[in-house]
């Protein structure tokens, strides 16, 4: 008995000193897949390259054959840019160079001011349903200017 009572503290400091061990390399959390954080046009020598950027895409079936697509576009700038046409490539993060786009189409989007931002909505005829589309954050729009007033 007397031996467990000189055993005891012992065994106590060890039980601490195992529990405040730090966390082994295997938990550590995994880092989140990369997302680009901008989209912005492909055509860098239009002027307005620079200031147009597209965000918050998100695709929707409305019947078989017919996808909607929903995108808000930003100017940048502090002047007016007017009316804008975009043509636009909608393809995966994943995509490697010379894949071809899930989807193409093109989109006017009416005046923008300084700073302002418009909601797009496009119906896109394609073959694809939308199960067969990769969700919104491995979506990746690449987009020329193709006409600006």
């Amino acid at each position: 008995m007397i031996r467990f009572m000189k055993l005891w503290p012992v065994v106590l400091c060890a039980v601490l000193l195992g529990g405040c061990s730090p966390p082994s390399a295997d938990k550590q959390p995994k880092p989140a897949p990369s997302v680009p954080a901008r989209t912005t046009a492909s055509n860098k020598t239009n002027p307005l390259a620079k200031y147009i950027e597209l965000v918050g895409i998100r695709v929707n079936e409305k019947s078989p054959g017919h996808l909607q697509v929903q995108f808000g576009v930003v100017n940048h700038s502090q002047a007016d840019v007017g009316d804008v046409k975009l043509d636009v490539s909608l393809g995966t993060t994943a995509a490697k160079a010379g894949d071809p786009p899930l989807i193409t189409f093109s989109a006017k989007v009416p005046a923008l001011g300084p700073n302002e931002m418009k909601p797009v909505s496009i119906d896109v005829p394609t073959k694809l349903r939308v199960y067969e589309l990769p969700d919104w954050q491995f979506l990746k729009a690449d987009f020329q200017i193709a006409d600006s007033n």
